[in-house]
């Protein structure tokens, strides 16, 4: 880190000193100069300024012991004891991590009546499961489940913490990384662990246009999150191997300024994250009516419906429909990808699935670089046949 001292001293004409800066970033207050937000760090001001007027400072930065941080943790997302799949997800990425390094998987499982479900997370490879099984911490809420999930942390000092990107995981991996004023990397694409144990993290930038890689070397614990479906989860063994770790923690650690007098269920969705199969519409569909074909294409081959942006802006689709970086992560067995050009913010919420397949009138739409199968041609003649032989294969 550098910063830009003042020695107000040595300014001699101050308004000649704030004529420098090409950003307005030198102001005048009351005869004393000083620096603002808008402040580029050109450093023209320390190079054409009265000697000494403004000096460029390097701060020391902090080395960090790596040594005294070992180990990859895992939050288990769950409600009512009830374990998100992301979690397992999780789980297989940190086993593939921690071998690299040579190191353990650590689960931290926060919650109330949960401790005989923390052996299920042993079936997966998890090498401790830290249990926190109390009365207040039975419905979510912030600051008791920060409260654990820091004991967690100044106990254990796991290397990294992988978090699933759910709606309690969102809420929670950013408080935890302003506690221990570490990073944090929200929705983790690819992730990779050096020999001394940095962890990359490589996620869209920019709009999905180009793949940033992110490396915090001297923060322990180094924090990403990673959404439903983008990492693949281990087979589940008959083995049970690890162990049980029931913690302990103040009561007063757990008070809250929330109190939860009830949670009630909402009707569970249909939605495309769990599909087996999706016909998706990109930009290709050229009204709102069109979409019924494609919608009677998913029902016959009992799938869900999908699209992409454009189609959610224009109003046509509900918005939990959208595939991609700003909508949904998808693993179907088949996708069909219906007049969808396939910009990386698309593609980077489907490519991980088994068969993706692709109709487009345009060669060289970037669909057919990421798609197993492709057509070229026209979606309003390839569908309509494709919903015919559909029907004469199930009439026979």
């Amino acid at each position: 880190m550098a910063k830009l001292v003042v020695n107000q001293d040595k300014i001699g004409n101050i308004e000649e000193l704030v004529k420098i800066c090409p950003f307005g970033a030198l102001e005048n207050h009351n005869g004393v100069l000083e620096i603002s937000g808008a402040c580029k760090m050109c450093r023209l001001c320390v190079k054409k300024g009265p000697k000494g007027a403004v000096e460029y400072v390097e701060e020391e930065v902090k080395q960090i012991d790596k040594s005294l941080w070992s180990g990859i943790g895992i939050y288990v997302d769950h409600v009512d004891g009830e374990i998100h799949p992301v979690t397992y997800e999780l789980i297989g990425k940190a086993r593939e991590l921690a071998e690299k390094v040579r190191e353990q998987v650590y689960a931290v499982f926060i919650g109330s009546n949960i401790y005989d479900k923390a052996e299920e997370l042993l079936h997966y490879g998890v090498d401790k499961v830290f249990v926190y099984d109390e009365e207040e911490l039975k419905y979510f809420r912030i600051e008791p489940y920060t409260a654990a999930f820091s004991d967690f942390i100044n106990n254990i000092k796991p290397a990294a913490i992988l978090v699933g990107a759910t709606t309690i995981g969102r809420s929670l991996a950013p408080r935890i990384a302003a506690r221990f004023k570490t990073g944090l990397t929200a929705d983790c694409t690819i992730l990779d662990m050096k020999e001394n144990t940095d962890l990359v993290q490589i996620r869209p930038a920019f709009g999905g246009n180009i793949m940033a890689q992110i490396v915090t070397p001297n923060s322990r614990p180094q924090l990403a999150t990673v959404r439903y479906k983008v990492m693949t989860a281990p087979e589940r063994s008959e083995e049970v191997k690890g162990e049980i770790i029931k913690c302990e923690i103040k009561k007063e650690n757990l008070k809250s300024k929330i109190t939860a007098l009830d949670v009630k269920k909402k009707n569970k969705d249909v939605g495309i994250s769990d599909a087996e199969i999706i016909v998706a519409a990109g930009r290709g569909v050229k009204s709102e009516k069109d979409i019924d074909l494609l919608k009677e294409l998913a029902e016959l081959l009992g799938g869900e419906f999908a699209c992409t942006r454009p189609l959610i802006e224009a109003g046509w689709v509900d918005a939990k429909r959208q595939i991609g970086l700003s909508g949904r992560t998808v693993r179907p067995r088949l996708i069909i990808a219906c007049g969808i050009s396939g910009a990386v913010q698309f593609t980077a919420g489907m490519n991980n699935s088994d068969y993706i397949f692709a109709i487009n009138t345009d060669d060289k739409a970037p669909i057919f670089k990421v798609a197993n199968y492709g057509i070229v041609g026209d979606l309003y003649k390839i569908i309509p046949d494709l919903i015919e032989k559909i029907k004469l294969a199930k009439e026979a």
